[in-house]
């Protein structure tokens, strides 16, 4: 007995290299759930979308006939938000999550919490998990989550970016802790400055949260560049109506 397998080209990175193909088949007992079939062959259901079975969309509870054809697409984006929803980012995204946090997006990250700990805070506190470990996107405790496409910095932003269009608000988090920016007289901070810093600036934020100061320094226009870059993506894939 098998199963017709047609994946959507977004899934196949997924797969193992012999099944990277428009179609292919796989051995079925005839009791395994589709959820069960998806996940085996390395797709994470939440980077599966409308799911169908002989034509007719369904959801992975269900179990599939033998011959059946399996047809997978990828979620739409922009994906929707559930309200209110931030992210929660593995060990192995830490300049992702600056990134985000320089934009305003609501961004928790840790740097020792483990797969488990993860599973359990994004539950918890109602996160999307981003990462791209596919083995903790199958964690039945799971949330919600989704995987980061890219090697780099740039590339992940962009994915994330585009995958669910967040609503930004550039330069109004502390990208060391997430927590809220607020601007600050330069008196109020001029003891923690170096003598280059006071005298060359002039407007300054401080995190509530950590304390940690912020001006728009040397560094500042390559910071500029990625704010306009996420905010042209954001504006060009955010829904309307």
């Amino acid at each position: 007995m098998e199963l017709v397998i047609r994946p959507a080209l977004g899934l196949r990175l997924f797969l193992a290299p012999r099944r990277r193909h428009a179609q292919f088949e796989v051995p079925y007992d005839g009791a395994a759930s589709l959820g069960h079939v998806v996940q085996s062959l390395g797709i994470p259901l939440t980077e599966v979308g409308v799911a169908t079975i002989d034509g007719v969309p369904t959801g992975p509870s269900v179990s599939p006939h033998p011959g059946a054809v399996i047809e997978l697409a990828t979620p739409p984006r922009p994906q929707k938000l559930p309200h209110g929803a931030g992210f929660l980012l593995d060990v192995g995204l830490g300049t992702l999550a600056r990134r985000l946090r320089l934009l305003g997006v609501d961004t928790a990250y840790g740097n020792d919490a483990d797969d488990a700990d993860l599973v359990e805070r994004a539950r918890n506190d109602r996160r999307i998990l981003l990462t791209q470990d596919r083995g903790l996107l199958m964690r039945r405790a799971l949330w919600a989550g989704a995987y980061v496409r890219g090697q780099g910095a740039d590339a992940q932003l962009a994915d994330v970016l585009d995958r669910f269009a967040p609503p930004l608000a550039p330069w109004t988090r502390c990208s060391a802790c997430n927590g809220a920016l607020v601007g600050v007289p330069k008196d109020d901070v001029a003891n923690r400055l170096e003598p280059g810093t006071r005298l060359r600036y002039e407007q300054f934020a401080r995190c509530v949260s950590c304390g940690r100061v912020y001006w728009h320094g040397a560094h500042g226009r390559r910071l500029d560049a990625v704010v306009a870059a996420a905010l042209k993506t954001v504006g060009e894939r955010a829904p309307t109506g």
